[in-house]
């Protein structure tokens, strides 16, 4: 064995992606919203500890419930986004990018937690 798990599942790779996207949001975001900062920086960590966590469990009941937290924490994500484009604190290009990968996310688990069940 020389890769974990979650090493191995292109979602994980995404949820990666989308952890320095989210930062690099999160750092330009202006003073006095470090709170949204915050939100989105541990949001989207929560996505892909919980996808390592859900894919290194065997029970299935256990497996989904992680999947379920990263869907979650994704859509949280999503939410954070949208805030930030209605303030308009943050590049366009940026937000639409981020979006995008929360999409591809939120797509690749909802199969993972379908057959978790």
């Amino acid at each position: 064995m020389d890769r974990f798990d979650h090493e191995m599942m292109d979602v994980y790779e995404v949820a990666i992606e989308f952890i320095a996207l989210a930062d690099a949001i999160a750092g330009n975001l202006p003073r006095g919203r470090a709170y949204l900062a915050d939100q989105l920086r541990r949001a989207c960590t929560s996505v892909a500890l919980n996808l390592a966590e859900g894919a290194g469990e065997f029970a299935g009941d256990e497996k989904s419930r992680f999947y379920r937290m990263a869907k979650r924490s994704a859509t949280e994500c999503a939410a954070v986004l949208d805030v930030c484009r209605r303030l308009g604190l943050a590049d366009e290009t940026a937000l639409n990018s981020g979006r995008a990968l929360l999409l591809r996310i939120v797509s690749m688990l909802i199969p993972l937690i379908r057959r978790a069940e």
